[in-house]
């Protein structure tokens, strides 16, 4: 089966050497069904909620191509962005320069079908960013659409041994078989993606753009419901969508992090990179500087800085035997969204680790329930 085809347009790179950041971990998971979305608001420790187409270009792939496109595109929508006051842009690698980006997203296109259920049909596909491959997993409901759509952000896997669609398994079939269409993106410099440079890949700029991307593409297909559409995000990934929904704050309808890396960009720096890789980590500040020398860098890469930006419902959840990102991150991020104006759910889950296990179905069935609502399916 081959989906509709669109167009988007090349775009010039930047160069950047940089040493990989030490591996943030990523999770997957397993299939079941829905029920009651909490009511934000209270406090409770045992996992409820606390508080309120597109057609490839023909330019060469093989060399990294994560920068923007000054060449602007109407959203699919037609309708004009309105006059927003950005922050001053101190640095092109930061959330503010993102926030400024025409990023463009289309030609999303399946080559092989992966897997059928009496729910959905499963795909490896391929969509494009400003230019750039990117490739994924798409699983599309059966029946009449258009269908609500998620795009699911994984969290760290070492690229080297990383294959398509991996890390969300769990999440892709349960949603799918809920109704949704899923395009878990792979990312550039994974699977058969294009390549990423070092400083794309370090500060997760360039995942942030991917996943925006991916959005895009989606809402230019005729199966989905471009009105109807949410990030879900683990681990690493938690921390992709949080930068995308600052970045974009009207891109999507809803939210949902699982078990995310810190808001704060040096809290990942000291927890994942001095400890296990000192090498990269002062190579890092050799490049801008340490967090006392430079904080206003690091903190232009942290999304709390601009949680005033977030429109849409974000449910967080974290199980509080995580060994791998501290649940009083996602504590702070909860406290820190609401205190900037955001609907914010965090649901703490009793006993739980960084990948989920016995409560793994509960989670789903929350969340399921949690975007059904706010998407109003």
């Amino acid at each position: 089966m081959r989906l509709p085809r669109g167009w988007t347009r090349p775009v010039t790179t930047y160069a950047a050497a940089l040493v990989l950041l030490a591996p943030l971990v990523a999770c997957s998971g397993d299939p079941a069904g829905p029920s009651a979305d909490p009511a934000p608001g209270s406090t409770v420790p045992t996992g409820t909620p606390s508080a309120p187409t597109d057609q490839p270009t023909d330019e060469p792939s093989g060399q990294p191509t994560d920068d923007p496109t000054g060449d602007p595109t109407g959203d699919p929508t037609g309708e004009p962005e309105p006059e927003v006051t950005l922050p001053p842009v101190r640095d092109p690698q930061s959330l503010p320069a993102l926030m400024r980006e025409d990023v463009r997203g289309g030609g999303l296109r399946t080559t092989t079908q992966l897997a059928e259920t009496d729910r959905w049909t499963g795909y490896a596909a391929s969509y494009r960013v400003n230019g750039a491959t990117v490739t994924g997993e798409l699983l599309v409901p059966k029946g009449k659409g258009p269908f609500p759509a998620l795009v699911l952000n994984h969290g760290y896997i070492d690229p080297a041994i990383y294959t398509l669609g991996r890390g969300m398994s769990r999440e892709q079939e349960w949603f799918a078989a809920a109704g949704f269409v899923v395009l878990h993106t792979d990312y550039r410099g994974h699977a058969g993606s294009d390549p990423v440079s070092p400083m794309g890949r370090e500060t997760r700029l360039v995942y942030t753009r991917d996943a925006i991307g991916a959005v895009k593409a989606l809402k230019r297909m005729d199966y989905v419901d471009p009105d109807r559409t949410a990030f879900v995000g683990r681990s690493m990934g938690g921390g992709v969508t949080l930068n995308a929904i600052v970045a974009e704050p009207d891109l999507v309808d809803a939210a949902v992090v699982f078990a995310s890396v810190s808001s704060r960009f040096v809290d990942n720096l000291r927890q994942f990179t001095e400890p296990n890789r000192p090498d990269g980590a002062r190579a890092f500040y050799d490049e801008h500087g340490t967090p006392e020398e430079s904080p206003r860098f690091y903190r232009d890469l942290s999304s709390r800085t601009f949680f005033d930006r977030v429109e849409v419902p974000v449910m967080l959840h974290h199980g509080t035997a995580d060994d791998t990102c501290p649940p009083a991150w996602s504590r702070q991020t909860d406290r820190l969204l609401r205190a900037a104006g955001a609907r914010s759910t965090l649901v703490e889950w009793p006993g739980e680790g960084h990948a989920f296990g016995p409560r793994f179905a509960d989670s789903m069935r929350r969340t399921v329930a949690f975007l059904r609502r706010h998407l109003e399916v």
